[in-house]
């Protein structure tokens, strides 16, 4: 009877306590979370850049001496088939125009001459920041992309944000099993998905 009394004579807690109980309920439930991340996120057919929105990072962030970012060679590594050079070529140059300066892996560019193929692409894709993959029919069509997708993936196989999926031409239902778990971005005009493209590397 005595802890029924005490339980009774209990003070109530503050408005402030109860609210910050209240926050660290509705954080700590995955079934709220994961019911705002369904609510604010949609299919895969949408792009990473659309489905979150975090603070934005400033390129004096990026480019201060401190920055993680020299940590590694490259920002990002382009997954590509021969057939889609051109295209890559152009968003390469974008990236690398851009106020960052990002420094972009591109194979035929910069594997060094006399280098094992396979080796110079695992070395490229251990020292990269993101991986974009140029996913096309051309893609799709050549083992070697396959392999490079592969690599990509068991650098980061949870992704955390790394590996970049761009569709080109490619039907939803074609889109790597691989990469089902992943948001990509489509590629329908060219300046909008670079655009992208630059954006999710900079997050």
């Amino acid at each position: 009877a005595g802890w029924f009394r005490r339980l009774l004579h209990k003070p109530k807690p503050s408005s402030a306590e109860s609210s910050l109980d209240a926050g660290r309920s509705a954080s700590s439930s995955p079934s709220s979370s994961s019911s705002s991340a369904k609510s604010s996120g949609s299919s895969p057919g949408t792009s990473l850049a659309r489905s979150v929105c975090p603070a934005p990072v400033l390129a004096s962030d990026i480019n201060a001496s401190g920055s993680a970012r020299w940590a590694k060679s490259y920002d990002v590594c382009i997954c590509h088939s021969d057939v889609d050079l051109e295209l890559v070529e152009e968003l390469v140059s974008y990236l690398e125009g851009q106020p960052e300066s990002f420094r972009c892996f591109l194979q035929l560019r910069d594997a060094a001459a006399g280098g094992a193929v396979v080796t110079e692409l695992c070395d490229a894709v251990q020292n990269s920041h993101c991986w974009v993959m140029l996913i096309t029919p051309g893609f799709l069509r050549d083992p070697w992309c396959k392999y490079q997708m592969h690599q990509a993936l068991a650098e980061a196989p949870m992704a955390n944000g790394r590996t970049i999926p761009v569709l080109k031409d490619v039907d939803r239902k074609d889109y790597p099993k691989e990469l089902r778990n992943l948001y990509y971005i489509y590629m329908a005009l060219k300046e909008k998905s670079f655009r992208q493209i630059r954006d999710t590397v900079m997050r």
